[in-house]
């Protein structure tokens, strides 16, 4: 596709990458395990599908899964003011999180601009 070699090399799947690992950490003591899976399954989304759109090969194909990968940043961002509500998170771990991955919805959006 003429920007990258490997899914690896992309700076939005890189950045998806260290937001799950600090997403995933986040919330490690939750004890609800139902909401932590779901939280950590959201955010495990984000970078599978940015790597699933880029083995497509298809510009086409690759803008679809980066709109499941903003949507699934979406959902990760939304989980927060729930987590945030229900005390699992403090209000600035909760807000650092939310504000990571705006940008990266943000970044992935220019990206698939760039695609189309």
């Amino acid at each position: 596709m003429g920007f990258a070699e490997r899914f690896e090399d992309l700076e939005i799947w890189q950045r998806s990458r260290t937001l799950f690992t600090e997403c995933y950490r986040a919330i490690s003591s939750c004890r609800d395990f139902s909401f932590r899976d779901q939280m950590r399954r959201a955010a495990l989304s984000v970078m599978n599908n940015i790597a699933e759109g880029f083995e497509r090969r298809t510009r086409k194909d690759f803008a679809h899964f980066l709109d499941l990968a903003k949507g699934s940043s979406g959902e990760v961002r939304s989980m927060t003011y729930a987590a945030e509500d229900a005390g699992i998170l403090a209000p600035a771990a909760a807000q650092h999180l939310r504000t990571r991955y705006e940008q990266l919805s943000r970044q992935i959006a220019a990206f698939q601009k760039h695609l189309r």
